[in-house]
């Protein structure tokens, strides 16, 4: 029977997967020219849902989350958090680290704590693997503009409408996937066709107002214009997501698509006509296209 295969295991949150993350698991990915494979431990739930029945609004959409780490190149395994909430640290090395994931080598940053009540720290498992033999390494934290990348200081900057500063510590475009629904067409009726969306439960609401964004049909990317809110020129709407696709023109209702944030345009206004509106419309669109042209330059 052939030997089990090892693995080099990447543990920490990764409830955004935002430049401190992706350090832990480039970690993990540079064992994989010792023969082992790179893994990363995930939850099913956030742990603070079972400790509190409260967990922060979460910045990435699992569905996203889980393509991005199969395009890493890293396998995951998902563990129940209420089957383990009582271990002790030594409980969840032996059982979960040791056991489920025949773990290789440990890879870390420098605040993971696990076990009950959070009771073991990097040293605990410094000491755990040097026992049994497995490699061991700390990612020191990822500064940004003086302070350390985190989920907390990136949700701030989402929920404050300062999606680039969010974006440069995600290292990605704050992202969301959603079922196109259909709405009131009022936007074809000013030249601005547009999708509506509503946002997951439990997932981060960005700052109401207007964004310059990017929307992805087809694995093409169109500039467009996304306005987050109520839309207070029209009376008793619910918050959703709305988004005008510049140089786009079919009938998306009913697909899921994705929708980026580049960048924070304005707040929300009221308009006294859709005509007024539309000319806004119009002038936040020449925006968001100049911005569109700016990244893209940027990334070649």
């Amino acid at each position: 029977m052939a030997e089990p295969f090892r693995t080099a295991v990447a543990l920490g949150s990764f409830d955004g997967l935002h430049k401190g993350h992706k350090a832990v698991i480039a970690c993990a990915l540079s064992c994989k020219e010792r023969g082992l494979v790179p893994t990363v431990l995930l939850f099913d739930t956030h742990p603070l849902l079972t400790i509190s029945g409260i967990a922060p609004d979460s910045l990435l959409q699992q569905s996203v989350r889980d393509k991005m780490l199969y395009e890493m190149g890293v396998k995951t395994e998902f563990i129940a958090f209420p089957e383990i909430r009582n271990y002790s640290p030594e409980e969840f090395f032996e059982n979960i680290i040791v056991n489920k994931l025949n773990a290789g080598a440990v890879c870390c940053g420098t605040n993971y704590r696990f076990g009950i009540n959070g009771s073991g720290s990097c040293e605990t498992l410094e000491k755990l693997c040097n026992e049994r033999g497995i490699e061991f390494y700390v990612t020191p934290l990822i500064d940004y503009n003086g302070s350390p990348v985190s989920s907390s200081r990136i949700r701030d900057c989402i929920t404050e409408g300062n999606i680039a500063e969010a974006n440069r510590m995600l290292g990605y475009e704050f992202t969301y996937r959603a079922t196109v629904r259909s709405g009131f067409r009022r936007g074809r009726l000013i030249g601005a066709p547009t999708i509506n969306q509503y946002f997951d439960k439990g997932f981060i609401i960005p700052k109401t107002g207007v964004y310059a964004s990017v929307t992805v049909i087809e694995g093409k990317e169109y500039p467009s214009v996304t306005n987050i809110g109520l839309r207070p020129t029209f009376e008793n709407e619910d918050l959703r997501s709305e988004t005008c696709i510049i140089g786009f023109d079919g009938n998306l209702y009913g697909q899921e698509i994705q929708v980026k944030l580049i960048d924070y345009i304005r707040g929300e206004m009221r308009f006294n006509s859709a005509e007024e509106l539309g000319n806004r419309i119009n002038a936040d669109a020449v925006i968001s296209e100049a911005k569109f042209k700016e990244r893209n330059e940027r990334h070649v």
